[in-house]
């Protein structure tokens, strides 16, 4: 197709406990994969960037990494670190002279497998019952409502969009 113009960081994973019982390897690991991922590539993909421009970086974080909760303390660091790597990475973009814009979609509750250490614990029904109860809109997010946030800031269309976050979380955020 040309080359590369879009890239899309999309890692997540998590692992429980507060502060106190969170073990050093699974934060370790979380930041690994939620972190390190969005920095390397980015820091690999922007070689070739540089010779599609536009461009458009899209960074998968969290409603989780802009509202804490006392049981998640590693996922809410992690997706914090997304949100403002994204703006530091659109900043150096723009400073570079750069045609690339990155910006960082918030998503809550999504149909994923990220779910389904819930869903095994309460089942299916009960997990996602829970979970929709906290959203104002009073369901989970679809796979198809973040692909097409994805879309709109891959496209033209956001031309004038960087260094923001997308919040797609059902209201939660405006409480």
């Amino acid at each position: 197709m040309g080359g590369l113009s879009v890239l899309i960081n999309n890692a997540g994973i998590s692992r429980g406990g507060d502060i106190e019982q969170l073990s050093y390897e699974d934060w370790k690991l979380v930041m690994g994969v939620n972190v390190d991922s969005v920095f390397l590539g980015t820091k690999h993909a922007l070689k070739y960037m540089r010779r599609c421009q536009p461009g458009s970086i899209i960074n998968i974080s969290s409603i989780a990494g802009l509202i804490a909760a006392h049981n998640s303390p590693v996922y809410n660091a992690s997706k914090a670190a997304v949100w403002l790597l994204s703006k530091g990475i659109a900043l150096h973009c723009a400073k570079q002279g750069l045609d690339i814009r990155s910006n960082s979609i918030h998503p809550t509750f999504v149909d994923t497998p990220i779910l389904d250490p819930l869903r095994q614990r309460f089942g299916k029904e009960e997990a996602e019952s829970k979970l929709a109860r906290q959203v104002p809109l009073g369901r989970i997010g679809a796979p198809s409502d973040i692909a097409n946030a994805a879309l709109y800031l891959a496209s033209d269309e956001s031309r004038f969009m960087t260094g923001a976050e997308l919040k797609l979380d059902g209201g939660i955020s405006a409480m």
